[in-house]
C-alpha cells in the first residue's frame, strides 16, 4: 500500500470528481492521503475533506506563493491545529522563483509557521524554491529540527536533502523524479536513507510519467514508488512499506 504525503484535493480541477478520485486511489492501493491547505480561507474546506473521509487527512498554513493573504498569527494557526485530522503545519517555506522584490514578508511567514508547529506540537510540511540557504537558515534559527517535517517537492541537490535530514527532516518526492531530465533528484532519491524518504503527487500539479500533461491525482503516487524502487533495485512493496511507515511515523506519531 502507498500514502500520498501532499495533495490538493480541495482544488477544482479534482474535487468536482471526488469520488472517483477516491475509487482510483483504492484501485492503486493509495491508502491515504495528507491534504494540504494553502490559505485560510479554504481550511475549511481542507478540513471538511479530511473529517468526511477516514482516510483522508489535512493540514493547516498558508503558501509563500500567496502573497496578498492576510498574515496567520502563531495564536490563529495553533487554535486552527487543534482538530485531530489536522496532522500538519503548511504547507509553508520560501519561493524566490515566482517573487522578486523585498521578500522580508515571506521569510516572516515561515517564522510564524515554525513557531506555530512548536507550539502545537505538529510536524511542518516545508516549501522551498530557489531559496535554500534561507530556508535551512530560518530552520535552523527557529530551532524548526525541536518538531521535523518534510521537505515536500524535493528538487534540490543531495547536500541540501543531508543538512534537512541532520535537523530531523524527510525527504519527499513527487512525480518530478521520473521525469528524464531529473538527474539530481534521482541522486538524491538514491542515496538518502530509505527511512526519510515520503512520496507525494502535489496533485493536481507535477503528474508523472506515463501521465505527464494530465491532471494529477493521488492514485499516480505509486509511479513515484516504482521509480524509487527502480533507482535503489528494491523490491516496490519495500518502498511502500517504508514510505507508508515514514508517513506514520512523522505525522499520526505511530512507531
Amino acid at each position: 500500500m502507498f500514502i500520498d504525503s501532499h495533495c490538493h484535493l480541495n482544488f477544482p480541477d479534482l474535487v468536482k470528481d471526488l469520488d472517483l478520485i477516491l475509487g482510483n486511489m483504492r484501485a492503486n492501493e493509495v491508502s491515504h492521503a495528507l491534504c494540504v491547505s494553502v490559505e485560510l480561507a479554504t481550511f475549511p474546506q481542507v478540513l471538511d475533506l479530511a473529517v468526511n473521509h477516514e482516510n483522508l487527512y489535512a493540514s493547516v498554513g498558508v503558501h509563500p506563493d500567496y502573497e496578498l493573504e492576510t498574515e496567520p498569527t502563531v495564536a490563529e494557526l495553533v487554535r486552527l491545529s487543534q482538530h485531530p485530522k489536522v496532522v500538519a503545519i503548511g504547507e509553508t517555506g520560501l519561493d524566490y522563483y515566482r517573487l522578486t522584490g523585498d521578500l522580508e514578508w515571506q521569510r516572516e511567514r515561515f517564522r510564524t509557521h515554525i513557531r506555530a508547529a512548536k507550539e502545537c506540537g505538529k510536524p511542518l510540511i516545508i516549501h522551498t524554491r530557489s531559496a535554500a540557504a534561507d530556508t535551512l537558515r530560518i530552520m535552523e534559527e527557529e530551532g524548526a529540527g525541536s518538531i521535523g517535517g518534510v521537505m515536500h517537492c524535493f528538487t534540490e541537490n543531495l547536500q541540501v536533502a543531508q543538512a534537512a535530514i541532520d535537523l530531523g527532516f524527510y525527504i519527499s518526492f513527487s512525480g518530478i523524479l521520473t521525469f528524464k531530465n531529473a538527474t539530481s533528484i534521482k541522486e538524491v532519491a538514491t542515496s538518502i536513507p530509505l527511512d526519510r524518504v515520503l512520496i507525494e503527487t502535489d496533485s493536481p500539479y507535477l503528474a508523472p510519467t506515463p501521465h505527464r500533461g494530465k491532471t494529477n491525482q493521488p492514485a499516480f503516487v505509486k509511479h513515484v514508488a516504482e521509480e524509487i524502487a527502480l533507482l535503489r533495485l528494491i523490491p516496490l512493496a519495500e518502498v511502500g512499506e517504508t514510505t507508508s511507515r515514514n508517513f506514520r511515523r512523522l505525522f499520526l506519531k505511530q512507531q
